[in-house]
């Protein structure tokens, strides 16, 4: 089901002069010599759209810097007046949307600790009412779709409709070689719920580290995302919140003379041709893989049903263990992505123990609500 949003085009509310669009400047502005220094080093590249700066930075913990605060914004509008560069800034109550809005700022966006929070998210739609501003609202923290659709919802309710998504990955348990893990397929239903959303990336805070940049940046333009927020500090060595996720400037304009651009679609008539022709194979083998789902499933029920009246649990591990490294072998084989392999078996073998517990507790579903019947007719 498409969300219902009344959303401008991003070229109607913001002058990209390259491709991709580039958002980029300090994690935090610290001193007014490092963001002008900065911002002037960024314009100079011809690279960079839009300069964004932190304000007001939400820290895990007490005591660590928490941004220069109000005085901040008045850096950023001599920066803007210096380098023609738009502003944007990280929003997350009433007070930060009123002070930057009358300092002039041109983009706030919302950043994941406040996406996670409908009440922050309401305070600041509130605060936004009556204004024609642009607001880029992060995904949530923690991987809830519905969050970051609702977060974008609210601030849509408020009147604003130059709107975009910056997805910068979610929390995760799990170590990895990312500070945030990229689930795209956040982002790809997202964006398939509303296809006229900008998504913009931020590889700097999936990252959280330079070295792995280029590559999430080109995944994401590979994706169609519309553009990347990066971090740039014209010295990342001494930065105060985030160094090893920021790149100078020059590294800055390297990375993205390196990325390819690719269009959505191809103005060939060939090769729609022969994109369509793969697609119709796509789709016949896809249907023949659900009808063969449909009958593991269907053997899935008998196994439950011979388990049930046999007195045997659910869960074997043995043979779990045994379908995992069949499943590894025959995919290796195959050359299929071991990782992908892992995660559609786990998907079957979830499947298939949900349809087992079903059948296994049919009748004692049964029996309690014939049991609960029964007490209301004595009561």
């Amino acid at each position: 089901m498409k969300l219902n949003l009344n959303i401008q085009p991003l070229n109607t509310w913001l002058n990209v002069n390259n491709e991709p669009l580039i958002i980029s400047g300090p994690c935090s502005a610290e001193t007014e010599e490092q963001l002008l220094t900065t911002a002037h080093l960024l314009a100079a590249t011809g690279k960079v759209s839009v300069l964004r700066a932190g304000i007001w930075k939400p820290r895990t913990r007490p005591g660590e810097f928490e941004g220069i605060g109000s005085i901040g914004l008045e850096w950023l509008k001599r920066a803007k007046a210096e380098t023609g560069l738009p502003t944007a800034v990280e929003v997350a109550n009433a007070k930060h949307v009123e002070e930057a809005l009358a300092a002039g700022v041109d983009i706030l966006w919302i950043g994941a600790r406040s996406t996670v929070n409908p009440f922050t998210v309401q305070e600041i739609a509130d605060a936004l009412r009556g204004h024609d501003v642009p607001v880029l609202i992060k995904n949530p923290v923690n991987p809830d779709l519905q969050l970051w659709i609702g977060a974008i919802e609210r601030i849509n309710g408020a009147g604003i409709t130059k709107i975009g998504a910056i997805h910068r990955g979610f929390s995760s348990f799990e170590k990895s070689s990312f500070r945030n893990e990229p689930m795209w397929e956040m982002a790809i239903q997202l964006k398939t719920l509303c296809p006229e959303l900008p998504i913009i990336n931020d590889p700097s805070h999936i990252c959280g580290n330079r070295e792995l940049i280029p590559y999430i940046s080109q995944k994401a333009l590979d994706l169609d995302m519309q553009g990347l927020m990066i971090e740039s500090h014209v010295d990342p060595s001494v930065a105060w919140t985030d160094a090893k996720q920021q790149v100078t400037p020059a590294a800055l304009a390297e990375l993205v003379d390196r990325l390819t651009v690719r269009e959505p679609e191809a103005p060939n008539e060939a090769f729609a041709d022969k994109l369509a022709d793969l697609r119709k194979n796509i789709d016949k083998i896809d249907d023949i893989l659900l009808q063969k789902l449909a009958e593991r499933m269907s053997i899935v029920e008998k196994i439950g049903e011979f388990k049930r009246d046999n007195q045997v649990t659910i869960l074997q591990v043995n043979r779990w263990d045994a379908i995992i490294k069949k499943g590894h072998a025959f995919a290796k084989a195959l050359k299929l992505d071991l990782n992908f392999t892992e995660k559609f078996l786990e998907l079957m073998h979830g499947e298939s123990i949900r349809k087992q517990t079903e059948i296994m507790n049919a009748g004692k579903a049964a029996e309690g609500i014939a049991a609960e019947q029964h007490t209301e007719v004595k009561a």
